[in-house]
């Protein structure tokens, strides 16, 4: 039995299959935007362990730092202990976060924990118990991220009954008839015919969807929800998990939208490869949960505050938001001609906003029915052709490219080099009789 096989085999045995295995593979070391499986085959990294390695694996500014740190203390747990890095953070993204009033930050481990203590956050500053979201979006895994999760399948499935006094608006996807409009007037019905907005604490959204296939908000749409919350009281918070430290090309999405959230929940890039997440919000806002209301043991570790000083000192010395942009053209120039070649008469749109760029497949361009299976067969083609893909969107039939920033352009145009030669030979094999 092969040494993947056998892998295969512990992992079937020792894992529940709800942890699901996108590729069949093994990896063994990483630095930048490469992988190499224990067999020593070479893979460019379109995924960047989904938007985390903005600044690279193991980039040497951010492993330096962490040796440090190492050689220092590994764990005190800041609320009984306290320790200068967490400080040292948390007064960096309160400089770095939109908006122009006094901030304040706190700690934690992962996305759904900064977004379920942003529900905490919003819930006590305002008295109130509902929150709106929107279709298509992915806040996390926990019961209320959960619950705030616009997808069904397999996020939700079998996990009720979820947190109530939560509610979804459809939001903008014009390749799939929904404008803005039709979102603000479903939002206006919402106030009328579910929920009273004095009842409402919060409305979450991304800046651009993530598991929902790469939506750009628009400036308008965010304009006006900003308007609305102002008007009844709400709070706009903004889910900049996937979105934030330049991922966009600017430090965060929302830089680029004109608007400020009340809160803003990040993680992913932030740590570099470290797990870390953070809420930043308005003071105000922030210090109506009393002392004791917030905390978790291993929030802001040590190596991990450690790995994000060093990750925003990269963003800014490296130029990273500027290269993001880059990179997002490439990357965006290489779709829109397939999307102009009627030899990929599956590509139905690409969009996105910086480096966070996607391509939708669709099985005909004037129906623009989804096609999820050719996602399937070229993820796993581009795979064994040495390129990683990750797969998002409602229908399961979006490809998504997150590569590195830090990312050569010579293994950049590699890269697309394969991702086009798998879709050449996907299309061959899924046209071929049963």
């Amino acid at each position: 039995m092969s040494q993947q096989n056998t892998f295969n085999e512990r992992r079937k045995a020792a894992i529940p299959a709800g942890l699901a295995q996108h590729l069949d593979m093994m990896i063994d070391r990483a630095e930048n935007a490469e992988y190499w499986d224990e067999a020593g085959k070479r893979y460019i990294d379109f995924g960047a362990g989904i938007a985390v390695a903005n600044t690279g694996h193991r980039h040497p500014k951010v492993i330096a730092r962490v040796k440090l740190q190492l050689d220092r203390y590994t764990h005190l747990s800041f609320q009984t202990t306290p320790y200068e890095g967490y400080l040292a953070l948390c007064e960096r993204l309160n400089a770095l976060a939109p908006g122009d009033f006094p901030k304040k930050t706190f700690l934690v481990n992962t996305g759904a924990e900064a977004n379920e203590n942003a529900i905490k956050v919003a819930r006590a500053a305002t008295g109130r118990s509902a929150f709106v979201a929107f279709s298509g979006a992915f806040h996390g895994r926990t019961l209320m991220t959960m619950s705030l999760t616009g997808k069904t399948v397999p996020y939700k499935a079998g996990f009720g009954p979820l947190v109530p006094d939560v509610y979804h608006v459809p939001f903008p996807t014009p390749y799939r008839g929904i404008t803005e409009a039709d979102s603000l007037r479903a939002l206006d019905t919402l106030f009328k015919s579910e929920v009273d907005p004095s009842r409402v604490a919060g409305i979450i959204i991304e800046p651009v969807q993530g598991e929902g296939g790469f939506n750009p908000a628009s400036a308008s749409l965010m304009k006006s929800l900003r308007q609305l919350c102002d008007t009844h009281g709400i709070l706009l918070i903004a889910d900049e998990i996937q979105t934030g430290f330049c991922r966009t090309g600017r430090m965060f999405a929302m830089d680029h939208l004109g608007v400020a959230p009340d809160i803003i929940t990040m993680a992913k890039g932030l740590g570099g490869g470290f797990p870390i997440a953070a809420i930043t919000g308005r003071a105000s806002v922030m210090d109506k949960i009393p002392a004791g209301g917030l905390g978790s043991t291993f929030a802001g570790n040590p190596l991990s505050c450690a790995a994000a000083l060093a990750v925003i000192d990269v963003l800014a010395e490296e130029k990273l938001a500027e290269r993001a942009v880059q990179v997002g053209e490439r990357v965006m120039r290489r779709f829109k001609a397939w999307s102009d070649d009627e030899r990929f008469g599956c590509v139905g749109n690409v969009r996105g906003l910086g480096a966070m760029v996607a391509v939708e497949f669709v099985k005909d361009r004037e129906t623009r029915e989804p096609w999820p299976e050719v996602v399937k067969t070229l993820t796993r083609v581009a795979a064994d052709r040495g390129l990683i893909l990750l797969t998002c969107g409602v229908y399961g039939n979006v490809v998504r490219v997150l590569a590195p920033l830090t990312i050569p352009f010579d293994q950049l145009e590699e890269g697309l080099d394969i991702f086009e030669a798998a879709l050449h030979a996907s299309l061959a094999e899924l046209q071929e009789p049963a």
